[in-house]
């Protein structure tokens, strides 16, 4: 399984944590999903796995009053679009 402490570390860059997740985890993850029919409580579960696994990737946001918050999904929408994802 995907190892928290690859996903922590400050050692790699988001771009090579994302090249990773694309390539390792969010193959073995949608696997299972190749086999049967998709419900919709499934792919919501996908799509919120996918996005804890992001902001883990690109951390928090420093807002305009100087505290730290978790990314919103616009925010994680924009960079995904930078990066096509």
């Amino acid at each position: 399984m995907y190892n928290k402490k690859l996903r922590k570390t400050k050692d790699l860059k988001a771009a090579s944590k994302l090249q990773i997740y694309k390539s390792i985890i969010r193959p073995a993850v949608t696997y299972g999903c190749e086999t049967g029919a998709m419900t919709v409580t499934e792919k919501i579960r996908l799509l919120v796995f996918e996005r804890r696994v992001l902001r883990k990737i690109y951390g928090p946001t420093l807002g305009n009053d100087g505290t730290w918050r978790i990314k919103t999904n616009e925010n994680l929408e924009i960079l995904i679009k930078k990066k096509i994802l």
